[in-house]
């Protein structure tokens, strides 16, 4: 096709990105649909350089490229400086560039949505002032002024969570918040985030993603060495989430309204949560295996069944894409490799294959058949398992319930996939071996391991876990289901 008819075009946008049109249109024109047909046949008469009539597939592309309010509407416009969206005005306006009068239907022209900022979109290719100086006049690079006992928010999402997920959470958010206080970490990670707002000293920080992500902030938080470290919220994607799960933030972003979100993030508390140092270090330096996922461990390290599990699913995956594209197909999935696994029992009499000092006292696992080892820094594992339990107590351990802040490990041992199966529906819970400030592991033979769900497979090592640091997270309020009613 070389020519297309410009009255077939106005609504062929949305077939060049992925999303819904009446979001994408939504965002980024911030006005009634009845209004876009103006707007879409002057643009479109702007890319017929020829005034034919009809675009051809170069004047197409031309446009494609220069054409400001076309880039803006795609959302393909992210110079990392302003952002724009098209707008009509009401009153006289005039083009902060050219000082010309914004005229033609409607006064149309380009609007920074952080700064106001409005040009012509012929103008807007002009490299206009970055959007930080255009909204400070001190020309310092942060335009955040903080109302008197409120908490300024800065937010993270992980667009490649939960699916499509991410994408439409990033679209929102950036339409509710301040733009320059939403950052996708697809484009640069963390950092810039960061960065903007390191002179603050009460804010609060929004993490959109899985447990992953969330360990990556707070990753970066440990390396930009603020000046205070600003409490981290969680809204879950993906799957899993336990880290969520157990700070009330519940199992899955089922799209609730995020300005109810954002009111919970308000008045939510504000607590401390361990981490913990994992060093692995090969009984032959020469044994090659594979690498480990982590130096941090924030949820949970375990050895066995458990990761014998996660390891098959992990690797058919990395082979298999397509086969694990929806949450239904990955349960059925992982029920498969449990089932196999309560056959082969690969991970059998484990307590024979390994040794375990809490604080320098070895572990008595002699009369234990166990398939597995876990330690344990939050209670929720495995998508809301509770392994440590909450019901029972002894004189071995008093304390029923696991504190996030009390710089100990729990450390339980695993029956076999079958028990798995059970502590997954709440029947039991795993066997309390100890509570631990620190803990050493040696390994006789190749096993699989996992960190805060990553899992691999590990050469015969020793492995010292040691309290790291404190991460301040926030706590949703009472009232929002704990991690066990969203499996």
């Amino acid at each position: 096709i070389e020519e297309v008819f410009l009255k077939d075009v106005s609504c062929y946008f949305s077939l060049l990105e992925d999303g819904q049109p009446r979001d994408k249109l939504e965002y980024y024109l911030g006005w009634d649909v009845s209004e876009l047909r103006p707007v879409l046949k002057d643009m479109m008469t702007a890319i017929d350089a020829d005034s034919s009539g009809t675009v051809s597939l170069d004047e197409w592309v031309e446009g494609g490229m220069n054409n400001v309010p076309l880039l803006v509407l795609l959302g393909l416009k992210k110079d990392g400086q302003h952002l724009w969206r098209m707008k009509h005005f009401n009153k006289p306006v005039y083009c902060n560039v050219c000082q010309s009068m914004l005229l033609g239907l409607r006064k149309q022209g380009l609007c920074c949505t952080c700064c106001k900022y409005t040009v012509h979109g012929r103008c807007a290719n002009r490299n206009p002032a970055p959007c930080t100086r255009t909204y400070v006049k001190s020309k310092k690079d942060t335009g955040i002024n903080p109302v008197p006992d409120t908490h300024p928010l800065l937010v993270f999402v992980n667009p490649k969570s939960g699916g499509k997920q991410g994408e439409r959470v990033l679209r929102k958010f950036q339409y509710l918040l301040n733009p320059r206080q939403v950052y996708n970490l697809s484009n640069g990670g963390p950092g810039p985030g960061l960065c903007f707002f390191r002179n603050l000293k009460d804010y609060r920080i929004l993490v959109c993603g899985g447990d992953g992500t969330v360990g990556w902030i707070l990753d970066a938080i440990d390396k930009a060495n603020l000046q205070v470290r600003p409490p981290v919220a969680v809204l879950p994607l993906g799957t899993g989430n336990d880290l969520a799960r157990c700070l009330r933030w519940g199992g899955g972003y089922d799209g609730t309204d995020l300005c109810r979100i954002l009111k919970e993030i308000e008045v939510s508390t504000p607590v401390l949560m361990d981490r913990w140092n994992v060093e692995v270090i090969l009984e032959d330096p020469q044994e090659t295996g594979d690498p480990v996922p982590y130096e941090i461990i924030n949820n949970y390290f375990s050895i066995g069944v458990d990761a014998s599990i996660a390891h098959r699913f992990h690797t058919m995956r990395e082979k298999h894409p397509q086969k694990f594209n929806s949450r239904m197909k990955n349960k059925l999935w992982y029920f498969e490799f449990a089932t196999s696994e309560t056959i082969s029992a690969s991970c059998k009499k484990l307590n024979e294959c390994l040794t375990i000092e809490c604080c320098g006292t070895p572990l008595d696992l002699s009369g234990l058949s166990m398939e597995g080892i876990a330690v344990l820094n939050i209670p929720s594992m495995h998508g809301g398992s509770n392994l440590w339990g909450e019901a029972k107590k002894s004189e071995l351990f008093p304390s029923s319930v696991t504190d996030l802040s009390d710089r100990r490990l729990e450390v339980v041992g695993l029956e076999g996939a079958m028990e798995m199966g059970q502590i997954y529906t709440g029947l039991k819970s795993a066997i309390r071996l100890a509570k631990t400030s620190q803990i050493t592991i040696r390994t006789k033979k190749p096993l699989p391991m996992q960190i805060d769900g990553e899992p691999w497979m590990q050469p015969p090592c020793t492995i010292h876990i040691t309290h790291k640091n404190q991460a301040s997270m926030l706590m949703a309020p009472q009232g929002r289901s704990s991690f066990f009613s969203s499996k």
